[in-house]
């Protein structure tokens, strides 16, 4: 390729990146294998004719919806010998909150592990509709199927959404919600813990079978408060707690020794926290905190 030309291709790529970037990681919800579709696409898009391409940003977006819905098919498989719950692999949103998109749908963790329960089909129909506002012809064209049948693959899941989730409460609250729980979690305090909850609160815990972490979710406003309040005396020792935004909303980081061994979040309704994630494999924190770092490092250069 001649060097303007590749200089187009790369220049042209990067523009569409954050979207590509952003449909893989909902469609898939880990983001190490979104980052490999995007590299994937990259090198598709380099070697294409793209002088016959007739809408550039719309052949590496179909190409990346396609590939997501292929590896989503094959995930399902693993997640069923996965150890443990399965939580989707968090994302830095510090600096693009909506990852990508004209609207933050589909991002956050409820949602997401709402969407696993779906086809890979009907989850990028959702996806492509909800968050990326892409037309229904189009999204017909990426998915290969009439414009009618993505239509009911769309209302589907919107309903799917609806019937499997409460009304959320505001951003500001979630927030004071997520605090109220971590400072009640490390004093073990059993009563301020349960004031914060639904009847129905359930406790995930992503350690996949590589660190210590309940193997099965815990449910209940009386067991959940128990569960929390008998580790409390080892798991908040010689911690540091930094307050943090991961998929669009507050999350804190739990470091020991300096490195990242918890990202946790809750997701709460007018009845209280309904859900609390602690995301402990660490695999998935990777890519969390190194962008963290990178954060931290460039406040400290900046005059």
């Amino acid at each position: 390729m001649e060097p303007k030309a590749q200089g187009d291709a790369l220049s042209q790529f990067v523009k569409v990146r954050p979207r590509l970037f952003g449909i893989a990681y909902r469609i898939l919800g880990s983001a190490a294998e979104a980052e490999d579709i995007v590299q994937d696409v990259w090198l598709r898009w380099q070697g294409a004719n793209r002088s016959a391409v007739l809408d550039p940003p719309a052949f590496p977006a179909a190409a990346t919806t396609r590939l997501a819905i292929n590896l989503a098919q094959s995930a399902r498989s693993r997640r069923e010998t996965y150890v443990g719950p399965w939580l989707p692999e968090p994302v830095d949103t510090s600096a693009d909150p909506q990852l990508g998109a004209e609207r933050g749908e589909a991002l956050e963790f409820a949602v997401l592990l709402l969407l696993e329960k779906l086809s890979p089909t009907e989850r990028a129909a959702y996806v492509l509709r909800e968050a990326f506002d892409y037309p229904y012809r189009q999204i017909a064209e990426i998915l290969q199927l009439e414009e009618a049948n993505t239509r009911q693959l769309v209302t589907r899941a919107r309903q799917h959404i609806t019937d499997g989730r409460r009304a959320p409460v505001s951003s500001a609250e979630q927030r004071r919600l997520l605090e109220a729980f971590i400072a009640a979690a490390q004093k073990g305090d059993l009563a301020a813990l349960e004031t914060l909850f639904a009847s129905d609160v359930v406790s995930y815990s992503d350690g996949g079978g590589v660190v210590n972490a309940a193997r099965a979710p815990i449910a209940g406003r009386e067991r959940v408060a128990k569960f929390i309040t008998a580790f409390a005396s080892h798991f908040w020792t010689g911690v540091t707690l930094t307050s943090i935004q991961t998929n669009g909303q507050s999350s804190v980081l739990i470091s020991r020794d300096g490195a990242v061994v918890t990202v946790a979040t809750i997701d709460a309704s007018a009845e209280g926290i309904g859900q609390i994630l602690w995301m402990m494999r660490p695999s998935k924190l990777n890519a969390i905190a190194k962008s963290y770092e990178t954060r931290i490092n460039r406040d400290l250069q900046t005059p």
